[in-house]
């Protein structure tokens, strides 16, 4: 029982990265109807900015989880306005091929400067130790990222879904030309649409730095897995996207505990069961 405890455990974590890129991801796609490949390199971003801030700049755990998402917001802003916004009105191909080029360049520029192996970031002396609950023992830093993750995935949720500034966002998408009508600044609602994503991954990064170490391919081992746990849940769905995403880490800690052969595909397999019986995911609603 001890150890299935500890992969319910490891399964709600990785639950907790996957709801947070996954829920980017759907903010993104829903919203600017771009699918963003360069979300693990993002994601990865925020981890090396984190460290930088540590390291550089004498800035700890707690001023990283404000200043990384800002620092990589900025720069996903930047991209958008430079190249993504010229894609407007293409095929969903072109977006997917631009950004996996430019997670490419990105990866590629961190690797050349720090190779591949893993750089240390410890965990903060407040959320160091663990706690005795009895039939199992929690670390507290993994209790903090797993009860963070989920408060900032409904707040995100929140803000997108029921509050005015969301709804300006919908409608800007939507029907752009009406927003404009409004005197609504239509492409600037839509760059820190895509810079509010990008954050969401760079957060998540300053959350794995100090579980995960900081590697320039930690982002290339998650955003596969990502983009299904988005699939299953449906394509631009919020909600969809926090649900599958925990629920996912913890179907995939299980699946290591009873089946281990099994871990790494169990994902992708709930993904095709899903699109043969709801193409549009367990959440999404057709076009």
């Amino acid at each position: 029982m001890q150890a299935l405890y500890a992969q319910l455990l490891v399964g709600l974590i990785n639950g907790s990265f996957y709801a947070l890129l996954s829920l980017g991801l759907a903010v993104i796609f829903g919203m600017l109807n771009i699918i963003n490949f360069a979300h693990g390199a993002l994601y990865m971003m925020g981890a090396f900015v984190a460290y930088f801030l540590l390291n550089l700049g004498g800035i700890n755990y707690w001023g990283a989880l404000i200043i990384a998402p800002i620092i990589v917001g900025i720069f996903g802003m930047i991209l958008e306005r430079t190249m993504l916004q010229w894609l407007t009105g293409l095929d969903h191909l072109y977006g997917l091929l631009l950004t996996f080029g430019i997670a490419l360049i990105v990866q590629g520029v961190f690797q050349n400067y720090f190779g591949s192996s893993g750089l240390p970031y410890a965990i903060p002396d407040q959320l160091k130790g663990g706690m005795n609950l009895g039939f199992m023992f929690l670390p507290v830093y993994r209790g903090w990222v797993v009860i963070f993750s989920l408060v900032v995935c409904l707040a995100t949720w929140f803000l997108i879904e029921k509050t005015r500034l969301g709804a300006y966002l919908r409608a800007a998408t939507e029907n752009p030309t009406l927003v404009r009508a409004f005197g609504i600044n239509v492409p600037r609602m839509i760059t820190l649409t895509y810079g509010l994503g990008v954050g969401l991954a760079a957060l998540a990064g300053v959350l794995s730095a100090p579980i995960n170490q900081v590697r320039p391919l930690m982002g290339a081992d998650l955003i596969i897995v990502v983009f299904a746990v988005v699939v299953i849940g449906g394509m631009g769905s919020i909600m969809g996207s926090i649900i599958t995403g925990f629920a996912l880490g913890v179907i995939e800690g299980l699946t290591k505990y009873f089946y281990p052969e099994a871990s790494n595909t169990v994902v992708f397999v709930l993904m095709v069961l899903v699109l043969l019986v709801k193409p549009t995911g367990l959440t999404g609603r057709a076009a």
